[in-house]
């Protein structure tokens, strides 16, 4: 190859480039779409974790919600209140954040107390021990699976299995609901953060059935109910159920339970200053 050739090869690479240049730069200009500053603002502000628990899909559908007026400044529970009130100054707002909820595994069937319904060794999942052998692989068709389901959806190492039963750790908890979502017992519910004395039990069986089946499962004797100076216990259905919104925390129930259910809740859980 000449010199000759060499420069006109380097002249028609130029020339491609340039049209290629202008072609993307008319491109950009005429598919350009304008980034609203206040959404960029806002998702810098968020936890960046996707987990939903605004109810929004991800961090950006929640940015673009707050930014367009369609969602409140402290949906993202893992940023908290921080968070909520760097997005209310973007959005020129007052921040307010509700009392902190944490998750909640009402059950006490751990594997030394709950009698087993049988030995399963296929996979680590609790939907799937359910269509292995029914609605639980206890005796107890109420009680807490175990096989970690919750533990893998949580985003905040806030859930861990402790002797066959799921306990959350209330610090690192956000609430965002996760854990719940992936349930397949629907048994994970959201309660006060400082709520310290927590209802242990959903098994809805009668009381001579469930001594059967687990040794730390409600007997509906409601010695609880009888008690309770604040009127915050009723039994249902055989099944003890505290009021929240009445509760005053005396620690009475927890104490006289001859079940131990609420003292056991009670004892994990790190209580509220």
């Amino acid at each position: 190859m000449n010199f000759t050739s060499i420069l006109i090869a380097i002249a028609v690479l130029g020339a491609m480039g340039a049209i290629f240049g202008a072609a993307l730069a008319f491109a950009a200009k005429i598919f350009y779409v304008e980034v609203d500053e206040k959404e960029a603002a806002v998702r810098e502000c968020l936890a960046g974790a996707n987990c939903g628990g605004c109810g929004f899909p991800g961090c950006d559908g929640y940015a673009k919600a707050v930014a367009s007026g369609k969602a409140p400044t402290n949906a993202c529970v893992a940023g908290g209140p921080e968070a909520a009130a760097k997005i209310a100054e973007i959005m020129g707002v007052s921040a307010s954040m509700g009392e902190k909820m944490v998750a909640h595994v009402p059950c006490s069937g751990c594997s030394d107390v709950a009698v087993p319904r049988f030995n399963y060794n296929g996979p680590q999942d609790c939907q799937a021990a359910m269509l292995f052998g029914g609605k639980s692989n206890k005796e107890c068709t109420y009680a807490c699976i175990g096989l970690g389901n919750c533990t893998r959806a949580c985003k905040f190492d806030a859930m861990h299995i402790v002797n066959g039963v799921a306990k959350v750790d209330r610090d690192k908890c956000v609430a965002c609901g996760a854990c719940r979502d992936v349930c397949p017992k629907k048994l994970i519910e959201m309660v006060p953060y400082k709520q310290t004395i927590l209802q242990g039990c959903r098994n809805q069986d009668k009381g001579a059935v469930t001594r059967k089946i687990c040794d730390a499962g409600c007997i509906g004797c409601m010695k609880c109910q009888r008690e309770c100076p604040a009127d915050a216990i009723k039994v249902e259905n055989g099944l003890a159920k505290i009021d929240y919104s009445k509760c005053v925390q005396c620690g009475h129930c927890a104490d006289i339970c001859p079940r131990g259910i609420l003292k056991d809740q009670v004892m994990p859980l790190k209580k509220a200053e």
